[in-house]
């Protein structure tokens, strides 16, 4: 069996897309994941399923999700593996988790004009990308960050953000 971790983008928020994530264990145990848990409202699964193709897990839960509830919010499927690597190369270790955020990059960024995003970088903020995580250190928090809110702009592809603190506990769950 592999262990997965599932990153929902957009649901609970704001009060759109509601899926309750006691009924989202429940659909992913149907469809076959074992050990399903989820962690807080915002859209985080730990599982573990045979198959190894990150790529057909997500199509399968994205589908699962429309049927059931109507909408199909942007799935990111990466193994328990790739949770770690990228937690092990977050480039601010000594800061609080609370404050760095792993914004889970969908597919490679290479057209990122990262001069743009210098340009609206507070004094306080570092950050540093890679081809699947983009990290920000904000310890101001990142609700009025102006390069938060640039940021789909400036790193055209998709993504899904969690704080390391997320990140980490979903680790811890994964390698139980």
């Amino acid at each position: 069996m592999n262990t997965w971790v599932a990153l929902l983008r957009g649901v609970n928020v704001g009060g759109n897309n509601i899926l309750p994530m006691k009924e989202l264990k429940a659909l992913l145990a149907g469809l076959g994941f074992c050990g399903v848990q989820t962690y807080i409202q915002s859209g985080n699964c730990v599982f573990q399923y045979e198959d190894a193709d990150a790529a057909l897990i997500t199509q399968r839960i994205e589908d699962a999700i429309d049927q059931a509830f109507g909408f199909r919010p942007p799935v990111l499927v990466i193994s328990a593996a790739a949770l770690t690597a990228a937690i092990n190369a977050n480039p601010y270790p000594d800061a609080d988790p609370k404050t760095v955020q792993l914004f889970f990059l969908f597919a490679p960024a290479p057209n990122a004009d990262l001069a743009a995003l210098e340009a609206l970088r507070a004094e306080t903020e570092q950050y540093h990308l890679t081809d699947p995580v983009f990290y920000l250190h904000a310890p101001d928090g990142i609700g009025r960050s102006k390069l938060v809110a640039k940021l789909d702009k400036f790193i055209p592809a998709q993504k899904t953000a969690r704080n390391l603190r997320t990140a980490l506990k979903l680790q811890d769950m994964a390698g139980k």
